[in-house]
């Protein structure tokens, strides 16, 4: 397997279009992954909202911030739908959701 490096792979450029991916809704990829096999088995949403676990756990958008180690600005972007959520915040808001008390215990140094 040849090895690249960052100049190599800066230089070579993207082979994703950008565009097309920003305009998939998410009716296409919920057929996409029924067609591929790999839609979620999971009852219900597949992770709750950010707001909905920071009501849940009684926490003002600035302590659950700090709390998961992430700018009150981000958080606010999260619950204001303005950006996507990763599939790693998802997993957390999962977590927090399920087990809270752990992550205190994990984030809490």
């Amino acid at each position: 397997m040849a090895k690249l490096t960052l100049a190599d792979i800066k230089r070579r450029g993207g082979r994703v279009d950008r565009a097309r991916v920003q305009a998939t809704t998410a009716a296409e990829i919920d057929q996409q992954a029924r067609e591929d096999g790999t839609e979620s088995d999971l009852p219900g949403p597949a992770y709750p909202s950010p707001a909905t676990v920071r009501r849940q756990l009684k926490l003002t958008q600035t302590d659950i911030a700090t709390l998961v180690g992430v700018p009150v600005a981000t958080w606010r972007n999260w619950e204001q739908g303005r950006v996507s959520l990763d599939p790693a915040v998802r997993t957390l808001l999962r977590v927090l959701w399920r087990e809270p008390d752990a992550v205190r215990r994990a984030m809490v140094a």
